[in-house]
């Protein structure tokens, strides 16, 4: 297994990702093509989930704190004590540094204020060739990390199994940066196979949705089908990419 533990600051998120701007411009995300405002309309149209309650308490905020900021991105328990994200949200641009563990919550089950249960982060792991000599590589099909909790709170608030990338019914539940104390879902975003082994799908997401689950509804309950690493706003909508799961190192 390879575990990245490195002291640093914090960060919102990578600025070389469409994803990574400041609140001042997230309508300029937001924005479908040239309809401004329409995108940031769709995000705020998106319907709020009861995020104490199963299944979708396994889904929460990974919050960061520092003595100057606070940020978070969206992560998803796929484990006792594992959560899916996005590279990019432990990685501070500015400082050019990645931010350690012991910075990092992940809040299961937030809603206003409140969470199921709050857990820190023992360690992080990223791709091999992710985090060479400190920095960030913002190749798409590397933008995935994988939480090592420092308490098994699955046990309590349950997860959520990995899903085929074949599914097409999909959906993302996560905590845009408009909205970032509810939990809130989209409707369908159809999911496209990319050459470079990443999913695309037009879908109403945003920054603080990054690292959220795309998401199939199955007779045997929500599988996670992908990650969203990034998104860009196209005349369509909002263009979102998505790393499936299987590119993601769960270890033993």
């Amino acid at each position: 297994m390879r575990w990245l533990i490195l002291s640093i600051t914090i960060l919102w998120m990578q600025p070389a990702l469409s994803q990574g701007i400041f609140s001042d411009q997230w309508s300029q995300i937001c924005t479908l093509g040239t309809r401004a405002e329409a995108g940031c309309d769709a995000i705020r149209a998106r319907e709020i989930l009861a995020a104490d309650q199963p299944p979708w308490r396994a889904i929460g905020r990974v919050n960061f704190a520092s003595r100057d900021q606070k940020s978070h991105c969206t992560g998803v328990l796929v484990s006792d004590n594992l959560v899916l994200t996005a590279a990019h949200c432990l990685y501070n641009t500015p400082r050019q540094r990645w931010i350690p563990p012991s910075s990092i919550r992940f809040a299961a089950g937030y809603q206003r204020g409140e969470a199921a249960v709050i857990s820190g982060v023992k360690a992080y792991r990223v791709h091999p060739e992710q985090g060479v000599e400190g920095r960030f590589d913002d190749r798409s099909n590397l933008d995935w990390a994988v939480l090592e909790l420092s308490a098994p709170i699955g046990r309590q608030v349950g997860y959520l199994p990995l899903g085929d990338d074949s599914a097409t019914s999909t959906f993302v539940a996560g905590y845009p940066g408009i909205r970032p104390h509810v939990l809130s879902k989209t409707k369908t975003c159809q999911p496209r196979h990319h050459s470079s082994g990443v999913l695309l799908a037009t879908c109403p997401v945003m920054m603080g949705d990054s690292g959220a689950p795309l998401l199939v509804e199955m007779d045997t309950g929500l599988q996670v089908v992908g990650i969203l690493s990034r998104v860009a706003a196209t005349p369509k909508g909002i263009t979102a990419l998505f790393l499936p799961v299987d590119l993601f190192d769960l270890g033993p």
